[in-house]
């Protein structure tokens, strides 16, 4: 239960562009060598704010997942999945929605951020006054402990644990939990459960958070103890309850360096974006067509590179010594905007070639695609119905 696990999602709401590929995307391939990972398409949090727009949500899946392979997401190292298609984040969303305070939902930071940003949208509905629940949701069904956010999604974290943390309170203090998790203790023979009581009391009674994390460590390395044990073990350690559902950990994430095409931020809103499979021309075109310091009127004319949109991809793909080239060379107009523009062109194409690559595979054989994605849905479901077995039977929804 408490592994390794890492969960994070896209919304398929568009084209992936090179600022997906360095502030997530990158990431993932990274993560993915490292850590038991689950990639999903959030197509339900694209209907919060898209919900009036269905046909291009589906138009967009199946590209999306293209552009992960194709950025080097390996299917034999990361679990990819599509949300709509594991069902049961929406009885999990339903279930914690009868314990979810109103007022936690209303206090995320993004709720009004979003709605002043999307004005032109009626966002006055349930869905997205609810979708930091079902972002809960998607984290709690797979007891993932640990999620690739940057610092602006912190929040969404921390409402995720207080939402775990608020269910194994109402919900995981089962008939007899103190005697079963003292049988628990005898289970793990006697030298580790005396150990593991002397952690316990130090915790409890001085706040240790060293001895939190070695109780923890101990019980992970504890074989033969069953799911149940472990679990009423890890909840006896804190002094509550049985632990049916794990919090989760940010894992931060630096923000993108990737400029757009105008030195803002690569976004779709800007129409400033080079996407990952763009063609060779294209690319071309857009980077040659670049504006940049506005006092360069004329080829003699000196410039300052720190006014121009250009060297904002030099500092992203130029090594040490190009970009010493093009501050003497812009200052001194020793050389011209093009000349300048050249080599970012060049490690643009670079670096899609091998995307391109993989993405032929996959873009000739649709069925290749969706033979991932079924086998990831497939593993997610099992994973998704065992948590929500124990949801079920704490909650007495498992009756006959």
């Amino acid at each position: 239960m408490f592994t390794n696990r890492v969960l994070s999602g896209m919304r398929p709401t568009g084209s992936l562009h090179l600022g997906h590929y360095h502030g997530v995307l990158k990431n993932w391939v990274r993560l993915q060598h490292e850590y038991e990972c689950f990639f999903f398409v959030a197509d339900w949090h694209a209907l919060t704010t898209h919900y009036d727009e269905p046909a291009t949500i589906g138009r967009h899946v199946w590209d999306m997942v293209i552009d992960w392979l194709a950025a080097g997401v390996d299917p034999a190292q990361a679990t990819l999945f599509i949300q709509s298609r594991v069902p049961e984040h929406a009885e999990l969303h339903l279930l914690l929605s009868m314990i979810a305070p109103l007022g936690w939902l209303e206090r995320v930071p993004t709720y009004k951020d979003q709605q002043e940003k999307l004005s032109d949208k009626d966002l006055a509905t349930y869905g997205f006054l609810g979708y930091p629940l079902l972002q809960s949701a998607d984290i709690l069904i797979y007891r993932a402990n640990r999620v690739p956010v940057g610092e602006d999604q912190v929040p969404h974290i921390e409402f995720t644990r207080e939402i775990a943390r608020r269910f194994n309170h109402v919900f995981g203090r089962e008939p007899g939990f103190e005697q079963k998790a003292e049988g628990a203790v005898k289970k793990l023979g006697a030298r580790r459960a005396k150990l593991y009581q002397q952690l316990r009391t130090r915790y409890l009674e001085a706040g240790d958070t060293q001895a939190l994390a070695s109780a923890r460590a101990l019980l992970l390395e504890t074989q033969n103890l069953t799911l149940g044990d472990r679990e009423r073990l890890f909840g006896y350690i804190e002094g509550g309850g049985k632990v049916i559902l794990s919090e989760p950990q940010a894992l931060l994430t630096g923000a993108s360096k990737m400029p757009g095409l105008d030195g803002q931020k690569m976004s779709k809103s800007y129409d400033n974006t080079i996407t990952l499979r763009e063609d060779a021309e294209s690319v071309n075109r857009k980077i040659r067509t670049m504006p940049t310091d506005p006092a360069r009127i004329k080829r003699t004319d000196p410039g300052d590179p720190e006014k121009c949109p250009v060297w904002q991809l030099h500092l992203v793909y130029s090594d040490e010594q190009r970009r010493q080239w093009v501050q003497q060379g812009c200052r001194s107009a020793g050389i011209g905007c093009l000349e300048c523009k050249q080599p970012v062109i060049d490690a643009v194409l670079e670096e899609q070639k091998p995307m391109r690559e993989r993405a032929g595979i996959y873009v000739e054989d649709p069925t290749l695609v969706r033979n991932i994605i079924a086998d990831g849905c497939e593993k997610a479901r099992e994973l998704a119905q065992e948590t929500l077995r124990d949801v079920r039977e704490v909650m007495g929804l498992n009756y006959s």
